[in-house]
Order: structure tokens, then C-alpha cells, then sequence
């Protein structure tokens, strides 16, 4: 049974900092895409970054130098490192798996940057 579960969520300050986990099961986690998105209210579902099965990674320009992605293939997790985090970050982060035109989707954590 394929899980992924995502952990690490929470309510922020601004210029504050989180880091996302996604836990996964069920398949052979070395062999397959890691993704992170987000999805704020009202708006679409977004790519945050990507890291792929050699290990290298692409952050988008709205996050790039304040997000890192990672992976530890040994624990079959993912890692988002967020910080100076903003309000603009406030949404649910979700993982997704993807490999060989299967994609497995996380049940996503919230992240609510406020003062």
C-alpha cells in the first residue's frame, strides 16, 4: 500500500521557519521523482520543487534561495527547509511521487505564516 505523509506544518511568524517531512511507503522510494507543492485558498496547486532520482534538485523563482529540497533515500523521506518564510507562503504543502507515469500524492500539511 503506497502512503506518503507529509509532516512538519504549522502556524509561523514571518522571517520565520519550518521544515516539511514526507514520509513514504509502498513503493521503492529511490526510483522515483519527489516533488513539493502548494495549494493557498482560492488558487491553483503549484510546483515549490522538485528533486529527482540522482539527487538534483530545482526550486521555483517565487521560493528560490529562501526553500531548499532534499531527499534521504535510506529513511524514504523527502525534506522541504523553509525560511524567511511570508505570508504569500501560506497554503497546504502536499509530495507527490512520480515515476514511470505513476504519481502517488500526499493527504498535505498545512502551513499558515501570521503575526
Amino acid at each position: 500500500q503506497v502512503q506518503l505523509v507529509e509532516s512538519g506544518g504549522g502556524l509561523v511568524q514571518p522571517g520565520g521557519s519550518l521544515r516539511l517531512s514526507c514520509a513514504a511507503s509502498g513503493f521503492t522510494f529511490s526510483s522515483y521523482t519527489m516533488s513539493w507543492y502548494r495549494q493557498a485558498p482560492g488558487k491553483e496547486r503549484e510546483l515549490v520543487g522538485i528533486t529527482s532520482t540522482g539527487g538534483s534538485t530545482h526550486i521555483v523563482d517565487p521560493v528560490k534561495g529562501r526553500f531548499t529540497i532534499s531527499r534521504d533515500n535510506a529513511k524514504n523521506t523527502v525534506y522541504l527547509e523553509m525560511n524567511s518564510l511570508k505570508a504569500e507562503d501560506t497554503a497546504v504543502y502536499y509530495c507527490k511521487a512520480r515515476a514511470r507515469g505513476l504519481e502517488y500524492w500526499g493527504q498535505g500539511t498545512q502551513v499558515t505564516v501570521s503575526s
